[in-house]
């Protein structure tokens, strides 16, 4: 071991004639071990609401969304099966899009309907996965032309919808169209009759309250399509180059079709989020900045102190090299050693975040996240070892640049002056 290190390492041990300088040494150790668990929490919750918020759009989304330029799709089937055969298209399934309203006499909502095929969209949407009654194949039920409600199609409704609206699975709602027939007396608006075939519940609000979902050849009856479709729905076998494949497929099949992925779709919110997880990690590491400055202060404090031994080091032969050698690691220490702290602490309290939640909503009745404001059923919480990486590099970093002035200080002090009045 360099003896630059074992001098460092017994400054830090050593007994000095004022507990001041070891307070500001635990103070700074402290600091850097609060600002690297801070950043480490912040980032995985973070993360983890970003990935959560991800699941939930590609939950109710396609990866891809391919138009028509010109209006409908006609032969959507040959469509498909050309999209298909594209690299890295996993699956298609053709929908019907309009806006309507629904009323059940005493409230009336406005919301987007999807008209859907069961059978291809469970291979493309995760619609089945988040039901909460009723199941998919009730869509494909086509109107009979009596008035029982068992025989009317069926229709599938957010579950803060059905709250909106007061609908229960079983109960019937009008589907009504602005865009009806034109008549002598004007445009009269087109509606119909549906029974609520179940209920579903992604956890994000804007989805549960306003979008409801039918069988495709009912949307196309109804809304006077004709077998023609709004669009194809993709899956990809990568959601991260969807943007990829669809700048290909806006390539391939021309002007007439355009492509749009998930990302694009979302893309105010993902920047968003991206941007509010750069800005934090920024705010954040000001704390290990602060921390740094008690690290210069100790460093200046221990120079100062140590003065006469650094004459000795220098009468001996020690360069100015060797000098600063040793206060620079002694700073390393203090850096690495509150790094580590804030790393597994900030691990702890990552890994158990939803557990010390519900924990202090236990004890103090005080509830840190509501699941009734933010609709999730769960703190999301992901450690993701990049960043994990990146803090304590960043850490280390700004610790070692904090030592580097008093070191220097330290190394240019004349042996002669430091012994002059000992």
């Amino acid at each position: 071991m360099a003896y630059e290190l074992l001098i460092g390492l017994r400054y830090l041990r050593a007994k000095r004639k004022s507990t001041f300088i070891s307070i500001i040494t635990f103070i700074s150790t402290a600091g850097v071990a609060l600002g690297v668990m801070a950043l480490i929490v912040v980032l995985a919750v973070m993360t983890g609401f970003e990935e959560d918020l991800t699941d939930k759009i590609l939950g109710t989304n396609a990866h891809v969304v391919v138009m028509k330029t010109t209006g409908e799709i006609d032969d959507y089937a040959a469509v498909m099966d050309k999209l298909k055969r594209v690299p890295g298209v996993v699956a298609a399934t053709p929908f019907v899009y309009s806006q309507v309203m629904l009323s059940t006499g005493a409230n009336v909502s406005g919301v987007v309907l999807r008209g859907i095929e069961p059978a291809s969209d469970v291979k493309v949407t995760n619609l089945e996965k988040s039901l909460e009654a009723g199941n998919l194949a009730a869509l494909d039920v086509v109107d009979s032309g009596t008035t029982e409600s068992p025989s009317l199609p069926g229709i599938i409704i957010g579950k803060e919808l059905a709250k909106n609206l007061n609908v229960f699975v079983g109960d019937s709602l009008s589907v009504v169209s602005p865009l009806g027939n034109i008549t002598p007396f004007g445009m009269v608006p087109k509606m119909k009759r549906f029974r609520v075939a179940g209920l579903f519940n992604t956890g994000m609000f804007e989805y549960d309250s306003t979008l409801a979902y039918i069988g495709l050849r009912n949307a196309q009856e109804f809304l006077s399509l004709g077998t023609t479709a709004t669009g194809i729905q993709l899956k990809v076998n990568n959601v991260y180059q969807a943007d990829t494949i669809a700048d290909n497929i806006n390539k391939g099949f021309g002007s007439e079709f355009y492509a749009r992925d998930w990302m694009r779709m979302n893309k105010n919110i993902l920047f968003a989020l991206k941007t509010e997880k750069m800005v934090m990690f920024i705010i954040l590491t000001l704390i290990v900045l602060v921390a740094a400055f008690g690290i210069a202060s100790t460093l200046f404090m221990v120079v100062m102190e140590k003065t006469k031994d650094i004459a000795i080091l220098k009468s001996m032969g020690a360069t100015g090299t060797s000098i600063m050698k040793i206060f620079v690691l002694e700073g390393l220490i203090i850096g690495i050693a509150g790094t580590v702290i804030g790393v597994l602490g900030g691990l702890l309290v990552a890994y158990n975040l939803e557990f010390i939640v519900d924990l202090i909503k236990t004890v103090t009745g005080f509830e840190l996240f509501s699941r009734d404001v933010y609709y999730l059923d769960h703190f999301p919480s992901k450690v993701v070892p990049r960043d994990v990486l990146l803090i304590s590099l960043t850490a280390i970093l700004i610790s070692f640049v904090a030592t580097l002035y008093p070191s220097w200080q330290g190394s240019r002090l004349p042996p002669a002056e430091a012994l002059r009045y000992e």
